[in-house]
């Protein structure tokens, strides 16, 4: 019989994130090179960490009891209030801060941004996968506090029904450069939102403008936040408050052009695709960015299984998924240099190919967007 009895002590590493929360005040304190300890900590150091390190390719039981996983839910519970607090007590006390010039102040809330798109969204993306409403609407405020809550319905509406289709516009094409892929996705991404909001409420009989289409949530909470910023802060609050939303959006761009770049889904005719496997993301197993992204490296299996919650998430070896030579941090840095990045990836991209889709000869389509017919050799 599984044990129901939640157990603190293997939960634990996935607090880590609580230590950025000190080090971003200490930062917005202290000034100057203290500025820099929050996207050292979170990029370069765990890049180390997970470079000296060996990786964790244990599985927990997947029919693990709801009642034992209490402590991993806990962090993604009170994340939400940790953040806001932050936030906004930063909010307060940054345009006040004599010591802080202005190029220093938009340093505190670089860091802060890099906080509320590595965690902070994260936890979001944990949280909206949930049936309770409560993580439901700590995922709608975690998104609002970035101004992205669109992500909500793009996430589970488009991404996860038609990822590695050309539907899906976070599904990086092979040998798109981050460069372009960050402002296609801004701007396709809100539109297919809307679009998927508007035909689910058209399925029920009810207009787009209807209260139930989460939009109007979405703008209340967003318009509210910025009001927000603007009381404590005043214009240069809107400013810090934005730039800590633009960082936080890029950070989630980044992961998501590291997920599924290059990979597609067979077209099997009439615009039906196969069903999504674990060949589908990238996977990976590194132990420490693992812990700061509460296992969403572990990306194949997330697809796989949408509703796991992350600490049961499986990890794959390199026969089911197509494995990361590095955690995202790493990874991520990468993806902002195109050449490093193709030099790294698409010989990764092009073994995937011949080892999964031997008879596909001609991948133009996939690139292009069309609904391919897969040529066989």
């Amino acid at each position: 019989m599984r044990s129901t009895t939640p157990k603190l002590l293997p939960a634990l590493p996935f607090w880590l994130s609580l230590f950025l929360i000190p080090l971003i005040w200490f930062g917005a304190i202290q000034g100057g090179w203290a500025l820099a300890l929050v996207p050292l900590s979170t990029w370069y150091l765990f890049s180390a960490l997970d470079l000296i390190s060996s990786v964790n390719t244990k599985n927990a039981d997947p029919e693990t009891p709801e009642a034992a996983l209490f402590w991993y839910r806990a962090i993604t519970l009170i994340w939400t209030p940790i953040q806001l607090i932050t936030l906004f007590g930063l909010l307060w006390y940054v345009p006040r801060a004599e010591h802080l010039t202005i190029f220093q102040s938009w340093a505190v809330f670089f860091g802060m941004g890099v906080i509320s798109g590595t965690v902070g969204i994260n936890y979001s993306h944990e949280l909206m996968h949930q049936k309770p409403k409560i993580e439901r609407w700590l995922g709608d405020i975690l998104l609002a506090s970035v101004l992205y809550s669109h992500f909500r319905t793009e996430h589970l509406l488009v991404h996860h029904p038609w990822v590695g289709t050309p539907r899906d516009a976070v599904t990086a094409r092979y040998n798109e450069g981050f460069h372009r892929f960050f402002p296609r996705v801004l701007r396709e991404c809100l539109t297919s939102a809307i679009n998927a909001e508007k035909a689910m409420l058209a399925r029920r009989n009810k207009s787009s403008w209807s209260l139930s289409n989460p939009f109007w949530r979405y703008a209340a909470l967003q318009v509210g936040f910025l009001i927000l910023s603007l009381i404590l802060g005043g214009p240069l609050g809107v400013f810090l408050f934005v730039t800590q939303a633009f960082v936080a959006i890029w950070q989630l761009e980044l992961a998501n052009y590291v997920e599924h770049y290059g990979l597609t889904r067979k077209h099997l005719g009439n615009g039906r695709y196969e069903h999504v496997k674990p060949r589908h993301s990238w996977n990976a197993s590194h132990r420490w960015s693992n812990w700061l992204l509460i296992n969403l490296q572990r990306h194949s299996d997330h697809h796989y299984k949408p509703d796991r919650r992350f600490p049961l998430l499986q990890t794959y070896d390199d026969v089911d998924a197509p494995q990361l030579p590095h955690g995202y941090p790493l990874m991520t840095f990468a993806a902002m240099i195109p050449p490093i990045w193709r030099r790294i990836m698409n010989p990764r991209v092009r073994r995937w190919r011949a080892m999964y889709y031997p008879e596909i000869t001609d991948w133009a389509p996939y690139k292009t967007g069309t609904n391919p017919m897969p040529s066989r050799g």
